[in-house]
């Protein structure tokens, strides 16, 4: 039974993942032929491909372009990990002292509203231009709407079961282990895939204007020297591994809320 609950979510998740991109495809050639836009800067997913494949230059394109990307997702990694284990770690603090959370939220909420763009030039000269600006970069965007969630998920527990534990003797830090974390799974894993998009677009901005590396570098460059097809295929290859990352998180989801999750066991 639990396989077979895998396999719904798995199907799930990679139907979407393949109803999106076709909707994304005609929508962009599409959206280029009704507003008549410019060959020269509008590629359509005909030019990416030439760009990337059959170019005369195309392996020194799709090189350039790969080792990009590699750098990237390691920067996005860094961002996701460490945004991830911070909104944890604070949601979990926020559950067990609700003073701490009336204290921090709403300057939490205030942070979050100050554009990161704005805050990058004060970020990359608190924390220079490696790796560690890229970490907190990215992590930031991943940290608040993790944190949201999941202070919501630790919540959603059923209160009868809070006060069984509570009635054998349990305290607060049982409760949380017992109760909230297993409800919290779902919401952990709702942060956790809009979070991967979250991370890459951190890294991009971080590379773009502080560290001058990876893909958000390659392609600043390329826009700067007019070269509209590298713009395109990076902004193609990036969603591509993007979509892929996130339906990898929706396989994990499927294996761990089947085995651990609040229906598991109730034949869904």
């Amino acid at each position: 039974m639990m396989l077979a609950t895998i396999a719904l979510r798995v199907g799930r998740t990679v139907l979407s993942v393949v109803a999106s991109a076709a909707v994304i495809v005609g929508l962009w050639y599409a959206f280029i032929k009704v507003f008549d836009l410019n060959s020269l800067v509008a590629k359509d997913p005909k030019a990416v491909w030439t760009y990337l494949f059959t170019a005369e230059k195309a392996p020194q394109s799709r090189k350039a372009i790969l080792d990009g990307l590699w750098h990237t997702l390691g920067d996005a990694g860094i961002g996701y990990l460490a945004g991830t284990v911070a909104a944890i770690v604070v949601a979990v603090t926020f559950v067990l002292f609700r003073a701490v959370e009336r204290a921090l939220m709403p300057v939490a909420m205030m942070l979050r509203s100050v554009p990161l763009v704005a805050m990058i030039p004060v970020l990359t000269l608190v924390f220079g231009r490696g790796l560690t600006a890229v970490g907190v970069i990215a992590g930031i965007i991943v940290f608040f709407p993790s944190l949201v969630n999941l202070a919501f998920g630790l919540r959603s527990g059923p209160p009868a079961a809070a006060d069984l534990v509570l009635a054998y003797g349990g305290g607060p830090a049982t409760v949380l282990r017992k109760v909230a974390l297993p409800s919290a799974l779902p919401a952990l894993f709702v942060s956790a895939r809009i979070a991967v998009p979250g991370a890459v677009i951190g890294a991009l901005l971080a590379e773009w204007l502080a560290t001058g590396e990876g893909l958000g570098y390659y392609m600043q460059r390329a826009q700067q020297t007019f070269n509209y097809g590298g713009v395109w295929a990076a902004v193609v290859v990036i969603t591509v591994a993007s979509v892929a990352l996130y339906a990898v998180v929706g396989f994990l989801e499927a294996i761990v809320l089947a085995r651990y999750g609040p229906s598991a066991g109730r034949g869904r």
